[in-house]
């Protein structure tokens, strides 16, 4: 589909005149004569781009260009024939994307326009902000400032915040007050440019000195990409702030053509000479903007970009060379074509236009013609220089993400060896700790048999013998005990998961009668909800509900009315009961090896259960966890399988986060 254009401008030739030539370019057109037509047309449909006349029958196009932006995001190109440095200044401060003076050539107005929508159409939706200053006053009104045209703003009352959030934000440009009590504005900028992580960042020095170069010089010298001074009004301190981001933005792009749409930028004090110079160079189809003096150079400069600059070397207030030294010395207009134009024609005037930092040389002597080439000249060095940037920029990038790769292969095969190796050595610790418990078994069976034995003859033993025989056995008794336990615990490991379908509503219910018929005398009330199945390794999860069952069935022993129940809840399995519960603050030791909460004289047990539960909900990719309270009782609730997402994002069968454990 076509780009679409409202051209606003009172003269009926304009219109028909820029009407043709946009629509010979492929755009759509759309015209309107004045604001209220203006309105109307962009009430009905959207546009890509508005041509705006800043002066119109029924309202002041600026007043028109602020409207147009509260409601819409469309880019504004500025149409005058206001020829004065300040009032493009004043275009830009209020909110124009772009300014093109009248006369106008039409081919180079469409080339703006097609530059505007490519660049505007790039832009991010949002930019983040760090402003660090430590007046509340003038931090709040600029952060308003900058939130009202779409940006993100941190702010800082001081150096060292303004660096601790610029590490953590990564914002996309730093505006810092020059003078602050502790790190003040300049060491700021010089320790971003000096991390890695930072040194790209846009970097603007606000400040309240008077005008002067020593003041620019000092941002300058900094790192900085441009200074403000905050007596300035904040539409202009906006202007500045935005052109810094367009520059940016502008640098990152391809190189423009030659035959593209270029901006000249003239400065003579000479009032005629800046006439022909201007006259001369729209007939080639450039913007000319005819600037007065250095300081006006400047601050166009600091508004709207510029191809190239011819500068008088010979000027009342702020002369040529100087203004040269400062261009040069900005990070972003350091590197635009200066032709430095003066009367004298003697080396003395080459030479100190050459030592300030021009690129180029011209007598006013010489022909229009001969200045006409010297631009283009400069014009295509600039673009040969832009080429080989972005060349090397290329390449050093390719080379960076090759080394990138290469250590991220290298990293994976790292890890990947370290794996194997791992999973090496618990394969040998397993074997090593079913090795030492079986080996160990053989010899707590005889000290248990021979203690039995001397039990038996127990005519030739005293009441005290007998006593520590008894213990001798209890303890060789704990001892294999254990020693299952930890057996147990490395089948465990070591097998393999088998996923079926099991039901666990008749697993549990099994469980339960076991317990049942070998202490008939307890009356536990036992409940187990209907159809609980799951996919997961039978032998396992009947391990699980062996042991997490008979923990209930212990620790309801005590409990008058004992109740047992197995069910589900949002997704997680439980075994639920009454019994004596824990304190929740211990939560963490429940699932590691021989970690008990309670005397075993209590509730003896080995300490194995609950760390041979945590391992095969583990082999199985779930979670367990645990609710109790003291004297309360214990909920412990298990998945089999890994969290689930459905197709909209949210989790299934999420259960809370359980207690930190190290078993």
């Amino acid at each position: 589909m076509a780009d679409s254009v409202l051209i606003v401008d009172d003269s009926l030739t304009v219109r028909m005149d820029l009407a043709a030539a946009f629509e010979a370019a492929g755009f759509e057109t759309l015209l309107a004569a004045t604001a209220s037509e203006a309105r109307e047309r962009l009430g009905s449909r959207r546009v890509g781009l508005i041509v705006l006349d800043v002066v119109l029958p029924d309202a002041d196009g600026l007043e028109l260009l602020q409207e147009f932006k509260r409601q819409w995001s469309t880019p504004v190109l500025l149409l005058s024939s206001e020829a004065e440095v300040r009032d493009r200044i004043r275009g830009l401060s209020t909110g124009a994307d772009d300014y093109v003076g009248k006369p106008y050539d039409s081919e180079y107005l469409i080339a703006r326009a097609r530059e505007l929508l490519r660049v505007t159409s790039g832009r991010p939706p949002r930019s983040t902000v760090l402003l660090v200053d430590d007046s509340a006053t003038f931090r709040g009104a600029l952060q308003t400032a900058l939130e009202n045209e779409g940006l993100n703003v941190l702010t800082a009352q001081g150096g060292e915040e303004g660096l601790r959030l610029a590490a953590s934000h990564r914002p996309a440009m730093l505006v810092v007050d020059d003078m602050m009590p502790g790190i003040d504005g300049v060491t700021v900028i010089r320790r971003m440019r000096l991390d890695a992580a930072l040194r790209d960042t846009l970097c603007v020095l606000l400040t309240g000195s008077t005008p002067g170069s020593e003041v620019e010089l000092r941002a300058l010298d900094s790192g900085a990409d441009a200074f403000v001074r905050k007596e300035e009004e904040l539409p202009m301190i906006l202007a500045r702030l935005a052109a810094v981001m367009r520059r940016s933005r502008s640098q990152d792009l391809v190189p423009s053509s030659l035959l593209g749409p270029k901006r000249i930028l003239a400065v003579d004090d000479s009032v005629t000479y800046l006439q022909a110079v201007g006259s001369t160079l729209r007939g080639e189809g450039y913007d000319v903007v005819l600037a007065h003096s250095g300081q006006e150079a400047l601050e166009m400069l600091a508004v709207q970009t510029i191809d190239c600059v011819l500068l008088d070397l010979q000027m009342p207030g702020l002369s040529g060379a100087e203004t040269c030294q400062r261009i040069k010395t900005a990070p972003g207009p350091r590197e635009i074509p200066l032709i430095m134009m003066t009367s004298r024609d003697d080396p003395q005037a080459m030479l100190e236009s050459l030592s300030s930092g021009a690129d180029d040389f011209i007598p006013k002597s010489s022909e229009l013609e001969v200045l006409k080439a010297r631009v283009r000249a400069q014009l295509r060095r600039k673009q040969f220089e832009d080429e080989h940037r972005r060349v090397r920029e290329e390449l050093l990038r390719s080379e960076l993400v090759a080394a990138e790769e290469r250590a991220a292969r290298q990293l994976a095969e790292t890890r990947a060896e370290l794996v194997e190796e791992l999973e090496r050595k618990n394969r040998d610790l397993e074997s090593f700790s079913y090795s030492i418990s079986h080996d160990l078994r053989a010899p707590l069976r005889s000290i248990d048999g021979f203690s039995l034995a001397l039990l038996e003859d127990a005519a030739k033993l005293d009441d005290a013998s007998r006593m520590n025989l008894n213990r001798v056995r209890a303890a060789a008794q704990r001892m294999s005990s254990l020693i299952d336990a930890l057996l147990k615990l490395s089948r465990v490991a070591q097998n393999g998961v088998q996923r079926a379908h099991i039901d666990l509503t008749e697993l549990a219910k099994g469980i339960g009668d076991d317990f049942t018929l070998r202490e008939p005398e307890r009356a536990v009330q036992f409940d187990v909800r209907p159809s609980l199945v799951a996919e997961a390794d039978e032998p396992l999860v009947r391990a699980v509900l062996d042991n997490l069952i008979g923990n209930a069935w212990k620790f309801t022993k005590k409990v008058p009315a004992p109740r047992i129940e197995v069910g589900e809840r949002d997704g997680a399995f439980f075994v639920r009961d009454n019994g004596a519960g824990f304190d929740m603050s211990y939560a963490s030791k429940l699932f590691t090896p021989f970690q008990r909460l309670h005397k075993d004289i209590d509730f003896p047990g080995t300490g194995i259960g609950l760390a041979t539960v945590a391992r095969i909900i583990e082999r199985h990719g779930g979670r367990v966890w645990a609710e109790a309270s003291v004297g309360n009782g214990a909920t412990f609730l298990f998945t089999l399988t890994p969290k689930r997402i459905d197709s909209s994002g949210s989790g299934l069968h999420r259960a809370p986060e359980r207690p930190r454990s190290s078993g």
